[in-house]
């Protein structure tokens, strides 16, 4: 790191390639945005390749430029994962950044989930997000350099009914997230993961639906609100740029301050 760049240097992202897995909506496609106005050239990859097309045109519109792309992307896929890293290095010179949002949530009793549930979450959730660190590790620990942030949630550290396999899939990013970094970190590639509190997305969207839910959401952060997904694209944005060089193997809290109040009682008079 050349210490002596002015630090609103050190956010930019100008000059580096970023894929973004998940950048067909809601978080991903606000990280995405949020990587392309840092100056990146973005690779917006998303299993809805349509979704993530549309980010993209969002992105080159306004930019008034070209430095956005587009592809439909599974990541349970392992070699079209790799495939994908591959494509972006060899057409573009370098894989700089890669931000993988992706996740799964089944809402039940853990005594009640099928195995097919199961499956499903540990798959997109832990699998899905080995196959993203492996395929860009390779390449990054090849060229020396590399920034690879992966989305854990406050589910990794505390919980609630119905959220077993979830959180347990959160945890577990977080501890192959300190693992690559531990391997990867004498390569000159860092490791990360984000972790949001409740953001509103598409995919909490049916939580609006249940007002005293919604409501008690808001009420568990410090901040008395739920989050943005724009909300989200900073915090990544930092880890993926060289103002954060010497952050790696770490969680980066975005929750409003949730889990600093887990289970908060104001007392009578506070």
């Amino acid at each position: 790191m050349d210490e002596e760049r002015p630090m609103k240097d050190m956010f930019s992202l100008a000059g580096r390639n970023a894929a973004v897995v998940g950048a067909g909506s809601g978080i991903g496609e606000a990280v995405a945005v949020g990587c392309a106005e840092a100056g990146a050239h973005v690779h917006c990859l998303d299993i809805d390749g349509e979704g993530a097309g549309r980010t993209a045109a969002a992105i080159r519109a306004a930019a008034k430029d070209d430095r956005a792309t587009s592809a439909q992307l599974d990541i349970l896929d392992g070699p079209a994962v790799s495939a994908a890293f591959e494509a972006i290095t060899a057409n573009y010179g370098s894989l700089d950044v890669v931000v993988c949002t992706p996740g799964v949530n089944v809402r039940k009793p853990l005594l009640d989930y099928s195995d097919d549930e199961i499956d499903r979450v540990l798959g997109l959730n832990l699998k899905g997000g080995a196959h993203v660190i492996q395929s860009a590790g390779r390449i990054m620990r090849e060229q020396g350099r590399g920034s690879i942030i992966l989305f854990s949630s406050v589910r990794s550290v505390v919980v609630e009914p119905g959220q077993s396999m979830y959180a347990a899939t959160k945890a577990g990013i977080v501890q192959m997230v300190r693992a690559a970094a531990a391997e990867l970190g004498p390569h000159g590639v860092r490791v990360n993961a984000m972790a949001p509190g409740v953001i509103d997305t598409p995919l909490t969207a049916p939580i609006k639906d249940r007002p005293e839910w919604y409501r008690a959401y808001a009420e568990g952060s410090i901040l008395g609100r739920w989050g943005g997904a724009r909300e989200m694209a900073g915090p990544t944005v930092f880890l993926a740029s060289d103002a954060a060089s010497y952050v790696t193997g770490a969680v980066l809290f975005a929750d409003g301050g949730w889990t600093a109040i887990d289970g908060r009682f104001t007392p009578p008079g506070m």
